[in-house]
């Protein structure tokens, strides 16, 4: 087998996709961060799989690449990452809970949550979503294909257009980097200015 035009094949797929994408959502991404900090608001990330990894790297991102924001700090928790808290909701109660138990009391009206789901039809983040919209946090999902269910329920939505969850997940890390390098360049600027 030819390997190398398969390998063409994804890169063009990735490409194209990628010149797709709403950039405006993606901005949008980047000021809700900067109201967040700005109001002292936590920012809470999620995903299962892949789409974990990816919501522990954008909050180790926000909270050591650029860790304060015109002067104040960022406040952003993966709730991805503790198994010990996972496995136990999973085993307790249901895996359907394991971000909504996290988020019952202590997130908060204007607190951001980023949603990462390839699909978008992930029952444990719709959960989460539905309770934080509850309380009237924003919501920010991430996703691929269609949008499927959480699209519904975003104030932002950036969907990575392609039935393809490898280039979703790639590109939901590119938006990651992207925050991080504008995030950091409006700090520099704001530090600048000071």
């Amino acid at each position: 087998m030819i390997y190398e035009s398969l390998v063409e094949d994804y890169f063009s797929s990735f490409i194209d996709t990628l010149k797709r994408i709403d950039v405006n959502e993606l901005v949008k991404l980047i000021n809700a961060i900067e109201s967040a900090v700005s109001s002292n608001k936590k920012i809470f990330i999620m995903g299962n799989g892949g789409s974990s990894s990816t919501a522990s790297h954008i909050q180790s991102d926000l909270s050591n690449t650029v860790y304060n924001l015109k002067g104040k700090r960022i406040n952003a928790y993966c709730l991805s990452d503790n198994t010990a808290t996972i496995t136990a909701i999973a085993n307790d109660y249901s895996y359907d809970l394991i971000y909504v138990r996290q988020l019952q009391g202590i997130i908060n009206q204007g607190d951001l949550i980023i949603a990462i789901s390839g699909s978008g039809n992930s029952k444990n983040i719709i959960d989460a979503i539905l309770y934080a919209k509850s309380v009237k946090a924003n919501i920010a999902a991430m996703t691929g294909y269609d949008g499927g269910a959480i699209k519904e329920f975003a104030d932002i939505n950036l969907n990575v257009p392609v039935k393809n969850m490898q280039i979703s997940e790639d590109i939901h890390l590119i938006f990651n980097h992207v925050m991080t390098h504008v995030l950091n360049f409006s700090d520099m600027e704001f530090r600048r200015d000071c």
